[in-house]
């Protein structure tokens, strides 16, 4: 990797969002870390590190294994990140509505998209810089002041509740790490979550997020788009 380059390490950068970023970042010359739960099948990423040999490495981590972050932290020990960013989720039950949801669908998607990311950052802000940025993919249906007509419940509350714990460890460490903390909204983009009748594709999204990436820095906590719009809580 080059030494003067910039770092970012993606968690979840197999396919769409994490995947596009991965790509946009690569070519502005960062060097980037992408995870993948099987590295060996995720081919597209696997492509994407061939093609920029010394500055894309690939690393395995499942976000609801605690073995697995035990191993990545143990191996990213003595490296410096410019850039944590938390993308892994999933969409869970789409169509679920709250009163119709299992006790154990709800534990997953909370689990899996507010409580593990905040884990992870917990456990790797050591390796993050002064003046870095940790980053959590966040979305616009997070909003409360935005909801304006229901539905996805399950997905909702999984990202209000990032969104709130996101805020906590910003109050914990952006003062005191000297850190920037960004939860982000993509925008709706045709990936596999967002479905083919979204309007914006991913390479739009990724330039729009590295651009904030590169731009918005303060220690300080901020909710915005792709475009750098600040979203309401």
């Amino acid at each position: 990797m080059n030494a003067d380059a910039k770092t970012a390490l993606i968690i979840g950068a197999s396919r769409g969002l994490g995947l596009g970023l991965a790509t946009e970042l690569a070519s502005r010359g960062w060097n980037v870390i992408g995870t993948a739960r099987r590295p060996a099948n995720a081919a597209k990423l696997q492509a994407l590190a061939a093609a920029n040999s010394g500055k894309v490495e690939i690393e395995a981590i499942d976000v609801d294994r605690e073995v697995d972050l035990d191993a990545l932290e143990k191996k990213l020990a003595r490296r410096r990140l410019h850039l944590l960013f938390l993308n892994a989720g999933i969409s869970g039950p789409q169509g679920r509505a709250a009163a119709q949801a299992t006790r154990e669908e709800v534990a997953e998607i909370l689990w899996t998209n507010a409580l593990a990311p905040i884990r992870i950052a917990e456990r790797l802000l050591p390796q993050v810089v002064e003046g870095g940025t940790v980053a959590f993919m966040s979305s616009v249906l997070g909003s409360v002041g935005l909801n304006t007509s229901g539905g996805y419940d399950l997905y909702r509350i999984s990202k209000a509740s990032l969104n709130m714990l996101t805020r906590s460890f910003a109050a914990a460490h952006a003062q005191r790490s000297g850190v920037t903390v960004l939860s982000l909204h993509p925008g709706w983009v045709r990936t596999d979550m967002g479905g083919s009748e979204a309007p914006l594709g991913i390479e739009e999204s990724v330039r729009g997020l590295a651009n904030v990436l590169e731009s918005r820095h303060g220690r300080d906590h901020f909710y915005l788009d792709y475009q750098g719009q600040k979203l309401p809580w």
